[in-house]
């Protein structure tokens, strides 16, 4: 019965692995595009920045992905003994974020209480990352954010493979003690670009709710509602809703 059981699971897990890879084909060609697409766009946007402030032109950033977990089976061992073995789980695979820099290079240094990631519960009820009068923007900065043209840069993250096109927002790793076990389902799937968060409040929802809304869309995920949260975001961005 174990047996049969564990012959489901990996074929499941096959099966899944499958889907995995045509999305990330799929990723990767959009991405590609993407990339091509919006060079020009990138190119002025880069030469902007380097003239509105010192400093590079990306911001690089250690961000949380998708955790690396087994499938709860493997296949026989040496003798046809059955193995019940699964991997250790890893709540999310830190990566290498990138986006364009909308904020002073020194920061850390002038705004070091922005900095402390250290919150209460009851801070965390009210915590919200962004603000719209966030004095760490420059003056392009804070133009770049609401057209959310800065998030360009993430088709390298989508054609390396770290992010997919929809999915919860990738967290910092500062903020993941903060999780609840719950609310640590969002490892489940891949970061994306854009996501039901993004398009149900962005940066008007708050850390808590962020995290409810990214378990909600772990739990409804399917290529439909993928489609679904793509052309809202087109709406979304259009009107700005939530970007500053």
């Amino acid at each position: 019965m174990a047996k049969q059981n564990c012959d489901l699971k990996l074929k499941r897990g096959w099966a899944h692995k499958y889907k995995e890879k045509v999305i990330r084909v799929m990723d990767f060609v959009i991405a590609l595009m993407g990339l091509i697409l919006s060079f020009p766009i990138m190119v002025l946007i880069a030469i902007v920045i380097k003239i509105d402030s010192p400093g590079p032109v990306i911001f690089k950033q250690t961000r949380i992905g998708k955790e690396r977990r087994g499938s709860g089976c493997s296949t026989l061992r040496n003798g046809g003994e059955f193995s019940h073995e699964r991997r250790k789980e890893d709540w999310g695979r830190p990566f290498t974020f990138y986006k364009f820099r909308t904020m002073v290079v020194d920061a850390k240094e002038r705004f070091p209480e922005l900095y402390r990631y250290q919150y209460t519960s009851e801070e965390l009820n009210l915590l919200f990352f962004k603000v719209p009068d966030d004095p760490r923007l420059t003056r392009f900065g804070k133009r770049l954010r609401k057209t959310t043209l800065d998030e360009l840069p993430n088709f390298i993250n989508l054609l390396e493979g770290d992010m997919s096109l929809v999915g919860p927002r990738p967290d910092i790793p500062e903020m993941i003690p903060y999780y609840e076990e719950w609310q640590k389902k969002k490892f489940q799937v891949k970061p994306g670009i854009t996501g039901l968060a993004q398009v149900n409040g962005r940066g008007l929802l708050s850390f808590r709710e962020t995290l409810r809304t990214d378990a909600e869309y772990v739990d409804r995920k399917s290529f439909w509602f993928d489609l679904k949260i793509i052309l809202k975001t087109i709406k979304v961005t259009f009107f700005r809703i939530g970007a500053f």
